[in-house]
């Protein structure tokens, strides 16, 4: 079920009614019922990998607490954690990674001129594997180290691992968080439906009016790059940026919204990434459920910046690549994670360099002109990876590179575009376009400033919040890309 199918939008009002109408005792058991139903409904079958995760980690948390209870040694307690990780992880590495490590075998025996006929097995990706996954993981961590209480009521567990908003692209939420707020039944509040409803049409705006619109460009390009010129190749990219963007923080910003309807605040996932002035501020702001993931539960185990500078580098390096392999079982997202993470490396080698060199030349870094080139050049190093995450296949990246390092003549892209059978309608989309950049642009500056637009939007008078959310709903409904074109790019 799609957050923008016609499913979806009669689930949801069901299950809001259903929730507030039924005694506290039960909210927990609708949930969990809502959430199995609207996970079930891609398929059926798949709810058993998600029981599983969950039964596996609810008995390891009671293990945890009950070893600790008894005094019990740090070594069996690290056992438990170890094996529930190696129960989660081989589910997620049999059916998202199975056929990618056996080409990769297959590859690797080739270099020494060494054939195998290694087949390929038919394995259909669950959805959102990688996000329920992790949130579960994440909940066995925190009981291991005392920074939550085994949960013993496991139909409230059930539901923290299946809460359905957040199930399928995250955010990845922390038990301390989640957990605790499952715990209380919640009532009705108007007040919290409008900002909920505000938050959910924001992210259908991202996700539906521009990041499916675009996408539809974008697609053809990189579908074949060598068909394309450098100016096709350079636009795709750039608008690629805003793609994934509006496609990650528009399902998470739909998700906060329903979540806050329900009564339960979900994390921020996107703090106005691409206003960020260096790629390591890019990451503190991209993705934030992730990144922090990988920082308390990779990172900081790997040893963090504890054991000198060469090891702390190691460490960032090793979190990327990972993080690029969580995204998707192909050597490109592997190259992007690497790509980010000596970015973000280099970019720390460098920063004395880049500080005696402002007081040399008198730099102020917080001027308007300095923030505004910080940010560009953050942006050109952070989209040139995701030329990698977004090509096919390593060729297709070089080719893309390749392209737009030899443009040609921009006249030829703008002749094309307009060179259909309807060029007052191509016109029309790319001002449509360009209009609803401006409006997202304006946004994140609005939210990168501290102001949070839809408070403006809920101080009003009640006639100008009704104009308002009749107006974007109507304008979703009108302008949205809606139906069976839409694509998963959050969960690889």
């Amino acid at each position: 079920m799609l957050f923008n199918s016609l499913e979806f939008l009669i689930f949801f009002p069901l299950v809001i009614l259903i929730y507030f109408l039924i005694p506290d005792r039960w909210k927990h058991y609708w949930l969990l019922l809502a959430s199995y139903y609207f996970y079930m409904s891609w398929n059926a079958k798949y709810a058993l990998l998600i029981a599983f995760s969950t039964l596996v980690t609810y008995f390891c948390a009671i293990l945890l607490e009950r070893t600790h209870a008894q005094g019990g040694a740090t070594q069996k307690k690290k056992w438990i954690v170890l094996a529930s990780f190696v129960l989660n992880l081989s589910l997620l590495v049999y059916f998202k990674y199975f056929n990618f490590l056996l080409a990769s075998t297959e590859s690797l025996f080739a270099l020494f001129h060494i054939r195998l006929h290694v087949p390929q097995f038919d394995i259909l990706l669950p959805v959102g594997i990688s996000f329920f996954t992790f949130q579960a993981l994440g909940y066995t961590v925190d009981v291991y180290r005392g920074d939550v209480q085994a949960e013993h009521d496991f139909f409230r567990y059930a539901l923290f691992v299946s809460f359905f908003p957040q199930l399928v692209a995250g955010p990845i939420e922390r038990s301390g968080n989640l957990l605790k707020q499952l715990s209380v039944p919640h009532r009705f509040s108007y007040d919290r439906m409008k900002e909920g409803l505000l938050l959910m049409l924001w992210g259908y705006f991202l996700k539906i009016v521009l990041a499916d619109r675009i996408a539809l460009f974008i697609d053809m390009v990189y579908g074949d790059v060598a068909a394309f010129n450098g100016w096709y190749c350079l636009l795709a990219t750039v608008l690629f940026a805003v793609q994934i963007y509006c496609d990650f923080s528009g399902y998470s910003v739909i998700a906060m919204g329903a979540a806050k309807i329900l009564g339960i605040q979900l994390m921020e996932n996107f703090d106005a990434p691409y206003f960020s002035t260096s790629v390591k501020e890019f990451w503190r702001r991209w993705h934030i459920s992730l990144t922090s993931w990988f920082r308390d539960y990779l990172y900081i185990p790997l040893g963090g910046s504890r054991k000198g500078k060469t090891r702390k580098y190691l460490n960032e390096l090793i979190v990327f690549l990972v993080s690029g392999l969580w995204h998707g079982a192909s050597f490109t997202f592997v190259a992007w994670g690497g790509i980010n993470g000596i970015f973000q490396i280099i970019g720390e080698i460098l920063t004395p360099l880049r500080r005696k060199t402002e007081l040399l030349l008198h730099l102020h870094r917080e001027s308007f002109v300095h923030r505004v080139i910080s940010c560009v050049v953050t942006f050109l190093l952070v989209d040139f990876s995701w030329i990698f995450f977004r090509a096919s296949t390593f060729q297709d990246a070089v080719t893309v590179i390749r392209q737009i390092l030899s443009p040609g003549s921009p006249a030829l892209l703008i002749t094309d575009l307009l060179a259909g059978q309807n060029p007052r309608a191509a016109a029309t989309e790319c001002v449509f376009v360009f209009f609803c950049l401006l409006l997202l642009l304006f946004a994140d500056a609005m939210k990168h400033n501290g102001i949070a637009l839809r408070n403006k939007i809920l101080s009003q008078d009640a006639w100008f919040q009704s104009l308002f959310f009749v107006a974007a709903v109507c304008g979703i409904l009108l302008f949205g890309v809606w139906g069976p074109g839409y694509r998963e790019a959050n969960d690889t």
